[in-house]
């Protein structure tokens, strides 16, 4: 009645799968974001609502899942309604990027890379890389798997894989990030290049050894989308170009998570020659990126760290979207105002030793109960009453104690450099 045929067993291919022995759809990957994303938005407008005192105990934690329990109901709905139409537009998507060789993967790796400012990138890598998409659980598995086969075969590694083209975006981060602040520095102001250099240098290699990227993508994307566009394109070029010279594998990350263990390392004594396509073909596109972003910073004079009187720092995700209002608060003022005056009566995050709570209080261990302040004091920040035992305290907070335990806790692993443990 919906477009599913409950009545066929669910083997790939099928659209559904067992989930607690309960034949159901396969949404995948994309119906594990959906839900993540419906789940985090909930708690984030809800776990911190005040509700009236007598429904006080249902606050925070135990609120968003009530909620959530019923939000997911019309979703189930929705989901045995829309989730077919969906699949089939997915799988007519996953088909052409298949079926399309070297210009599927160029399209794939576009998209990766365009879609970061929005978030959407997850749902093209995910499919792929952990998903059904390309092969049967997913690239990263499916790699791992066959690992020691395609290790011991002398076959060229794109005739036993050539699925491994939808995984070589990490190239970019590799091979482009070195490009691209070499740009920023050699066009930074001379009195600027040794600052520009201290900033530059650490976030390259990050992005180089662990695939982390942030700090220099959201850098250009933040001085000018122009740059980031660029970025897109020349990834999805480089590994279009390494594609067809034959260079498969699960390169999605850096050099140190991903491209040494898992490619480099166990492929060297049957395919160190596509190793060596893909080193050449990836100092080329470095020196490519030098070159472009050199010629589009100084032609559109783009302020870059350290150019003119542009502030020599990078820029991050949070900051990318301040600029276009999109911030948002993690928790009332009010309530961190409560629990830092709380933190203070106590004598500070040096002073406690483990933080509790059960329904209505603060159970809290100190080093030294001397350096707490009166009872007044704790009153004052909006507490009803204290009892003091040994080195041990209880501050009565009442009913939305867990939200006030929650921001105390994050005031201390703010203020400290050890995370303080609790009970």
């Amino acid at each position: 009645t919906y477009g599913v045929d409950f009545s066929i067993d669910p083997t790939p291919g099928s659209g559904l799968t067992l989930i607690a022995g309960i034949k159901t759809l396969d949404t995948s990957i994309i119906g594990a974001i959906v839900i993540s994303g419906i789940v985090t938005s909930i708690h984030n407008h809800l776990y911190e609502k005040p509700l009236p005192v007598c429904l006080g105990i249902f606050q925070g934690t135990s609120f968003v899942v009530m909620v959530a329990f019923f939000v997911m109901i019309p979703c189930a709905w929705l989901t045995l309604w829309g989730w077919p139409k969906v699949q089939m537009g997915i799988e007519s998507m996953q088909a052409f990027l298949r079926s399309a060789g070297a210009l599927g993967v160029w399209v794939y790796t576009f998209l990766e890379r365009i879609l970061i400012p929005t978030g959407l990138h997850h749902f093209i890598y995910g499919p792929f890389i952990f998903g059904p998409a390309a092969v049967e659980g997913g690239i990263q598995v499916y790699w791992a798997q066959h690992m020691m086969e395609f290790s011991q075969s002398t076959a060229p590694l794109k005739s036993l894989f050539p699925e491994g083209g939808f995984a070589l975006h990490g190239n970019s981060k590799i091979f482009g990030s070195v490009g691209i602040a070499l740009a920023m520095y050699v066009t930074a102001s001379p009195e600027n290049k040794a600052k520009v250099a201290g900033l530059l240098v650490p976030a390259t290699l990050t992005a180089m050894l662990v695939g982390i990227t942030e700090p220099l993508e959201f850098t250009f994307l933040f001085i000018s989308p122009l740059l980031f566009a660029v970025h897109a394109l020349m990834a999805a070029t480089m590994a279009t170009v390494m594609y067809l010279c034959g260079v498969v594998g699960n390169m999605g990350g850096g050099l140190l998570d991903q491209v040494l263990p898992q490619n480099w390392i166990p492929m060297f004594s049957n395919h160190a020659g596509m190793m060596f396509t893909q080193i050449g073909i990836g100092l080329v596109f470095t020196l490519l990126y030098f070159m472009v972003f050199r010629a589009l910073i100084l032609h559109f004079n783009l302020l870059t760290p350290g150019r003119e009187n542009s502030e020599v720092k990078l820029y991050s995700k949070a900051d990318y979207k301040a600029a276009r209002g999109q911030t948002t608060v993690a928790a009332s003022e009010s309530k961190l105002s409560q629990a830092a005056k709380i933190l203070k009566a106590l004598g500070g995050v040096a002073n406690i030793e483990s933080i509790n709570n059960c329904a209505t209080r603060l159970r809290i261990a100190l080093h030294d109960m001397t350096q707490t302040l009166s009872d007044d004091v704790f009153k004052a920040s909006g507490a009803h009453g204290v009892y003091r035992s040994g080195n041990a305290i209880q501050v009565i907070i009442g009913l939305n104690v867990p939200q006030v335990r929650d921001q105390l806790e994050s005031l201390m692993q703010s203020e400290s450099p050890t995370t303080v443990g609790a009970v």
